[in-house]
Protein backbone atom coordinates (compact mmCIF):
# COMPACT_ATOMS: atom_id res chain seq x y z
CA UNK A 1 0.00 0.00 0.00
CA UNK A 2 1.43 3.33 -1.00
CA UNK A 3 1.07 6.05 1.61
CA UNK A 4 0.53 9.38 -0.14
CA UNK A 5 1.32 7.99 -3.60
CA UNK A 6 2.94 10.26 -6.15
CA UNK A 7 0.79 11.15 -9.14
CA UNK A 8 -0.31 8.06 -10.98
CA UNK A 9 1.19 7.32 -14.39
CA UNK A 10 -2.09 5.54 -15.14
CA UNK A 11 -5.24 4.39 -13.40
CA UNK A 12 -6.50 1.21 -15.00
CA UNK A 13 -9.67 -0.78 -14.58
CA UNK A 14 -9.65 -4.34 -13.29
CA UNK A 15 -12.17 -6.90 -12.04
CA UNK A 16 -11.36 -5.83 -8.46
CA UNK A 17 -11.53 -2.09 -9.07
CA UNK A 18 -9.25 0.69 -10.25
CA UNK A 19 -5.49 0.17 -9.95
CA UNK A 20 -3.14 3.14 -9.82
CA UNK A 21 0.22 2.70 -11.54
CA UNK A 22 3.28 4.63 -10.36
CA UNK A 23 6.45 4.57 -12.46
CA UNK A 24 9.76 6.38 -12.32
CA UNK A 25 12.14 6.51 -15.28
CA UNK A 26 10.91 3.25 -16.82
CA UNK A 27 10.71 1.34 -13.55
CA UNK A 28 7.53 0.30 -11.71
CA UNK A 29 7.54 1.66 -8.17
CA UNK A 30 3.92 1.18 -7.19
CA UNK A 31 0.60 -0.47 -7.86
CA UNK A 32 -2.14 0.86 -5.65
CA UNK A 33 -5.77 -0.06 -5.26
CA UNK A 34 -7.20 3.28 -6.33
CA UNK A 35 -10.89 3.06 -5.55
CA UNK A 36 -12.77 6.21 -6.35
CA UNK A 37 -10.12 7.51 -8.75
CA UNK A 38 -10.97 8.29 -12.36
CA UNK A 39 -9.38 6.06 -14.98
CA UNK A 40 -6.29 7.58 -16.58
CA UNK A 41 -4.67 6.28 -19.77
CA UNK A 42 -0.94 5.60 -19.56
CA UNK A 43 1.12 8.56 -20.69
CA UNK A 44 4.13 6.67 -22.02
CA UNK A 45 5.23 3.35 -23.50
CA UNK A 46 6.29 1.87 -20.16
CA UNK A 47 3.00 2.77 -18.49
CA UNK A 48 1.22 1.16 -21.43
CA UNK A 49 3.28 -2.01 -20.93
CA UNK A 50 2.45 -2.09 -17.21
CA UNK A 51 -1.25 -1.75 -18.05
CA UNK A 52 -0.97 -4.50 -20.67
CA UNK A 53 0.70 -6.89 -18.22
CA UNK A 54 -1.81 -6.19 -15.44
CA UNK A 55 -4.64 -6.86 -17.91
CA UNK A 56 -2.87 -10.07 -19.02
CA UNK A 57 -2.71 -11.26 -15.38
CA UNK A 58 -6.43 -10.66 -14.92
CA UNK A 59 -7.14 -12.56 -18.16
CA UNK A 60 -4.81 -15.46 -17.30
CA UNK A 61 -3.78 -16.31 -13.72
CA UNK A 62 -0.75 -18.15 -15.08
CA UNK A 63 0.64 -14.97 -16.64
CA UNK A 64 4.13 -14.07 -15.40
CA UNK A 65 4.96 -10.40 -14.95
CA UNK A 66 8.17 -9.26 -16.61
CA UNK A 67 8.61 -5.66 -15.52
CA UNK A 68 11.54 -3.83 -13.98
CA UNK A 69 10.53 -2.68 -10.51
CA UNK A 70 11.97 -0.96 -7.47
CA UNK A 71 10.62 -1.55 -3.99
CA UNK A 72 11.22 1.04 -1.31
CA UNK A 73 11.15 -0.41 2.17
CA UNK A 74 13.26 -1.68 5.03
CA UNK A 75 15.62 -4.60 4.58
CA UNK A 76 13.18 -6.76 6.54
CA UNK A 77 10.26 -5.75 4.31
CA UNK A 78 12.32 -6.50 1.21
CA UNK A 79 13.14 -9.95 2.64
CA UNK A 80 9.44 -10.67 3.17
CA UNK A 81 8.52 -9.30 -0.28
CA UNK A 82 11.13 -11.54 -1.92
CA UNK A 83 9.65 -14.53 -0.06
CA UNK A 84 6.15 -13.57 -1.25
CA UNK A 85 7.33 -13.85 -4.86
CA UNK A 86 8.27 -17.51 -4.23
CA UNK A 87 4.75 -18.54 -3.15
CA UNK A 88 3.19 -20.44 -6.05
CA UNK A 89 -0.16 -19.47 -7.52
CA UNK A 90 -2.97 -21.47 -6.01
CA UNK A 91 -0.83 -22.42 -3.00
CA UNK A 92 -1.31 -19.79 -0.31
CA UNK A 93 0.63 -20.05 2.94
CA UNK A 94 -0.25 -18.76 6.38
CA UNK A 95 1.37 -15.75 7.97
CA UNK A 96 2.73 -18.12 10.62
CA UNK A 97 4.24 -20.52 8.09
CA UNK A 98 5.94 -17.70 6.20
CA UNK A 99 7.16 -16.27 9.51
CA UNK A 100 8.67 -19.66 10.44
CA UNK A 101 10.45 -19.83 7.09
CA UNK A 102 11.89 -16.36 7.68
CA UNK A 103 12.63 -16.79 11.40
CA UNK A 104 10.33 -13.98 12.48
CA UNK A 105 6.83 -13.34 13.86
CA UNK A 106 3.55 -13.61 11.95
CA UNK A 107 2.60 -10.02 12.86
CA UNK A 108 5.86 -8.77 11.35
CA UNK A 109 5.06 -10.63 8.13
CA UNK A 110 1.58 -9.07 8.15
CA UNK A 111 3.08 -5.62 8.58
CA UNK A 112 5.41 -6.14 5.64
CA UNK A 113 2.50 -7.40 3.53
CA UNK A 114 0.49 -4.30 4.42
CA UNK A 115 3.42 -2.07 3.32
CA UNK A 116 3.87 -3.89 -0.02
CA UNK A 117 4.16 -1.20 -2.73
CA UNK A 118 3.52 -3.51 -5.70
CA UNK A 119 0.75 -6.00 -4.96
CA UNK A 120 0.05 -8.46 -7.78
CA UNK A 121 3.76 -8.53 -8.73
CA UNK A 122 4.64 -9.17 -5.09
CA UNK A 123 1.60 -11.29 -4.27
CA UNK A 124 0.78 -10.53 -0.65
CA UNK A 125 -2.73 -11.88 -1.27
CA UNK A 126 -1.21 -15.39 -1.18
CA UNK A 127 -0.61 -15.10 2.57
CA UNK A 128 -3.62 -16.08 4.68
CA UNK A 129 -4.52 -16.40 8.32
CA UNK A 130 -4.29 -19.82 9.96
CA UNK A 131 -8.00 -19.48 10.78
CA UNK A 132 -9.31 -17.91 7.57
CA UNK A 133 -8.50 -15.50 4.78
CA UNK A 134 -6.80 -12.83 6.90
CA UNK A 135 -6.62 -9.16 6.01
CA UNK A 136 -5.64 -7.43 2.82
CA UNK A 137 -4.33 -3.96 2.03
CA UNK A 138 -4.77 -2.95 5.66
CA UNK A 139 -8.40 -4.11 5.94
CA UNK A 140 -9.59 -6.96 8.14
CA UNK A 141 -12.96 -7.24 6.40
CA UNK A 142 -14.93 -5.71 3.57
CA UNK A 143 -13.91 -4.59 0.13
CA UNK A 144 -10.22 -5.39 0.08
CA UNK A 145 -10.78 -8.76 1.72
CA UNK A 146 -13.36 -9.45 -1.02
CA UNK A 147 -10.65 -8.56 -3.54
CA UNK A 148 -8.28 -11.05 -1.84
CA UNK A 149 -10.94 -13.77 -2.15
CA UNK A 150 -11.31 -12.85 -5.84
CA UNK A 151 -7.54 -12.99 -6.49
CA UNK A 152 -7.13 -16.36 -4.75
CA UNK A 153 -10.09 -17.83 -6.67
CA UNK A 154 -8.68 -16.44 -9.92
CA UNK A 155 -5.31 -18.09 -9.20
CA UNK A 156 -7.00 -21.41 -8.45
CA UNK A 157 -8.30 -21.28 -12.02
CA UNK A 158 -11.84 -20.37 -11.08
CA UNK A 159 -13.66 -17.74 -13.10
CA UNK A 160 -14.84 -15.29 -10.46
CA UNK A 161 -17.11 -12.50 -11.64
CA UNK A 162 -15.95 -8.93 -11.21
CA UNK A 163 -16.76 -7.65 -7.78
CA UNK A 164 -20.25 -6.10 -7.80
CA UNK A 165 -20.24 -2.34 -7.56
CA UNK A 166 -21.61 -2.45 -4.01
CA UNK A 167 -18.68 -4.69 -2.97
CA UNK A 168 -15.94 -2.72 -4.70
CA UNK A 169 -13.86 -0.71 -2.34
CA UNK A 170 -14.83 2.92 -2.01
CA UNK A 171 -12.35 3.88 0.70
CA UNK A 172 -10.25 6.89 -0.26
CA UNK A 173 -6.47 6.64 -0.31
CA UNK A 174 -4.74 7.62 2.91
Amino acid sequence: MLKNPPPYTAVIDSPIGAIGVVTDAGVLVGLDFAAGKELLSPGDAFGTEVARQVAAYFADPGFRFDLPFREQGTEFQKKVWAALRTIPRGGPVSYGELARRLGTAARAVGGACRANPIPLLTPCHRVVSASGIGGFHGDAQGGWVNAKHWLLAHERGERPASLPIQQQVTRQLV
